[in-house]
């Protein structure tokens, strides 16, 4: 390990003091039957806004000053859906994690649903460019009679400019607690060789775009409702139940593609989920 000189010490000085750090929390409250933001905190280089919504429930959209992620930098989002509230909330374009010669960017997300509310989170999608370093949780804690749809799509290297993701690191934890009590939990991690993991027929059969769907509650009924549409699909797609919510995961060498599923599948689920921004 080479010594820690003067030199070294002051260009890590420098580059901990040019890390971005964002966070927005926000409530949602019902008033007079509809959905209304409650109390809004920002900080640093993250900003939420809530434009004219499409459906009765109330819109959000994340917007990162910083115009991306690099390695150090630290995001944190957390939501709290007051009870019989309803929210949808994007992202105002694809989050792009950049190129990292040191530390991992760090993004945390906690969403808190109370009883007989509703909260949507469909971020675009997340772009990885080679050598990305990135850790991210995503907490969620549904109250009785909550309801929760959640999409994330994650995008290997940026096909259309000719870009792999071929070295890097990710990783990604999520956990899902229903009144308290953990019934969903899974971490996902990629390390080194992306490429190469990405390759083999047990990780992605060589796609660079992957998506997961979360939806709760959901039954054999949503399945159901999904599988119809299969046909439709320019992805490989799967979709099961258990404990009272559903998974769909999706797969692809084509990222348009791959969010053109997952908007079909969103369609399926919520006709009225969608974000404007989505469609543009």
């Amino acid at each position: 390990m080479p010594p820690v000189t003067e030199a070294t010490a002051d260009s890590s000085r420098i580059f901990a003091a040019n890390r971005a750090i964002g966070s927005v929390t926000f409530e949602t409250k019902l008033s007079a039957g509809k959905s209304r933001r409650g109390k809004v905190h920002e900080a640093g280089s993250l900003r939420v806004r809530f434009p004219s919504p499409e459906t009765d429930a109330l819109s959000a959209v994340l917007v990162n000053t910083a115009g991306g992620v690099a390695g150090g930098d630290r995001f944190s989002v957390a939501i709290e859906a007051g009870p019989g509230s309803a929210c949808t909330l994007t992202t105002a374009a694809a989050e792009k994690i950049y190129r990292s010669q040191g530390p991992a960017a760090e993004i945390d997300v906690s969403l808190q649903v109370g009883a007989g509310a509703h909260l949507a989170w469909l971020p675009q999608e997340t772009i990885l460019f080679d050598r990305a370093r990135l850790s991210r949780r995503i907490d969620i804690d549904l109250n009785e009679g909550a309801s929760l749809l959640l999409a994330e799509i994650v995008v290997f290297g940026r096909a259309a400019m000719d870009e792999t993701m071929r070295e890097g690191a990710y990783r990604d934890r999520w956990r899902l607690k229903r009144a308290g009590r953990l019934v969903f939990a899974e971490t996902l991690r990629l390390d080194g060789d992306i490429a190469g993991q990405l390759a083999q027929v047990a990780t992605a059969r060589g796609g660079t775009a992957v998506a997961t769907v979360l939806i709760a509650p959901a039954g054999e009924d949503t399945v159901e409702r999904v599988r119809a549409a299969t046909a439709s699909f320019a992805t490989e797609v799967g979709i099961s139940a258990w404990n009272g919510f559903a998974v769909a995961r999706f797969c692809a060498k084509d990222a348009a593609a791959l969010r053109g599923d997952v908007m079909k599948v969103l369609a399926q689920i919520d006709a009225k989920a969608l974000p404007r921004l989505w469609l543009n």
